[in-house]
């Protein structure tokens, strides 16, 4: 009985000089744990949140849809992100253009440089071609191919890019892989109809982004509320899958900000931010002044802003000669199609 006694008065001896340990240790090497107090700055969430039901995002997209047709003057900005991986992305010269576009997916471009053409390019819906002008002879080409054809990336000499170093004849090769229709589909929404088989599904989303706001301190963050709008196929075979989503920017109102574009595989191939709504021309209609279209696939950023949102004008007829590209310069011709078809008999 002895030893059982003094072993009881044990086990609480050496439970309490633990507790001192343990407490001694966090004294000397926690003080910053219960005594000063760092701030941590929280990102302040943007208000008023606007509410909306499938109903009002639906309209507000087909609002943007009823626009037949644009043309305007703008900016350019083109970005080549090919080396994004790596940190490298190449941003070209800021250029003028005239832009001419009309339903369903018609374009007709010029791109333009100190009153200089650089490029030039156009699509009747169904094909496109595109005119590089710039540079040396040996890199000017004309390029022309089928609209909902995928093509191997063209390197500056008109064939397919290798993995080799990249070099000056970038510029050109990068407005040789530019394609019309990406344009138009970013600027002419395509409307959002009645169809059974496809599905629409709302959801709520908060990003936490830089503040743009003027009156933001510099590197300041801040917490957007979005909606999102998802766009399904349901095939004949039973599968579903996503064709777009829509983001709609909820604070002080409900303002489409950005639409993705997914392919077959689910992989995405087009992302387009849209900004600074403004009423444009002498109509009553307000659009997006400047939009932002990212490829990944393709490897590049496109930044298009009208230059005077007043003097551009909208839902003219234009007639289908407004948008042929003719190889008046007798430039040297690069076939999509054709190439494709050699390259698949020879496989």
């Amino acid at each position: 009985m002895p030893k059982f006694s003094n072993a009881y008065r044990i086990v609480p001896s050496r439970l309490v000089l633990s507790v001192l340990a343990v407490a001694v240790l966090l004294l000397l090497s926690g003080c910053g744990l219960f005594g000063a107090k760092k701030k941590i700055q929280v990102p302040q969430l943007l208000t008023p949140l606007t509410e909306a039901d499938k109903a009002r995002l639906i309209h507000e997209v087909n609002r943007l849809s009823m626009v037949k047709s644009i043309h305007g003057k703008v900016d350019i900005q083109f970005e080549d992100t090919s080396f994004a991986s790596s940190g490298v992305a190449d941003q070209y010269r800021l250029v003028d253009g005239t832009i001419t576009l009309q339903r369903p997916a018609k374009i007709y471009l010029v791109i333009q440089f100190t009153f200089v053409d650089i490029a030039q390019m156009a699509s009747d819906g169904e094909h496109f071609s595109v005119a590089v002008l710039k540079g040396d002879e040996r890199y000017k080409r004309f390029v022309k191919g089928t609209n909902n054809a995928v093509y191997p990336k063209l390197d500056a000499d008109g064939t397919a890019k290798t993995d080799k170093q990249k070099t000056e004849k970038e510029t050109v090769s990068a407005l040789s892989n530019l394609r019309p229709q990406h344009l138009t589909d970013a600027f002419m929404i395509r409307p959002i109809e009645p169809n059974s088989s496809l599905i629409y599904a709302q959801s709520e989303f908060f990003q936490e982004e830089p503040d743009v706001r003027r009156q933001a301190k510099k590197g300041a963050r801040i917490m957007r509320g979005y909606y999102f709008l998802e766009e399904f196929l349901h095939n004949t075979a039973g599968e579903t899958k996503l064709q777009r989503r829509f983001w709609f920017d909820r604070v002080g109102g409900i303002r489409l900000a950005r639409v993705q574009t997914y392919d077959e595989r689910g992989q995405l191939i087009t992302d387009v931010s849209y900004y600074n709504e403004k009423t444009l021309g002498s109509t009553t209609v307000s659009l997006p002044s400047r939009i932002e279209i990212t490829r990944p696939q393709d490897q590049y950023k496109l930044s298009i802003s009208y230059q005077d949102s007043a003097s551009v004008e909208l839902n003219r007829e234009f007639g289908p000669k407004a948008f042929v590209l003719e190889n008046k310069w007798q430039l040297p011709e690069v076939d999509l199609d054709a190439q494709y078809k050699k390259v698949t008999a020879n496989q």
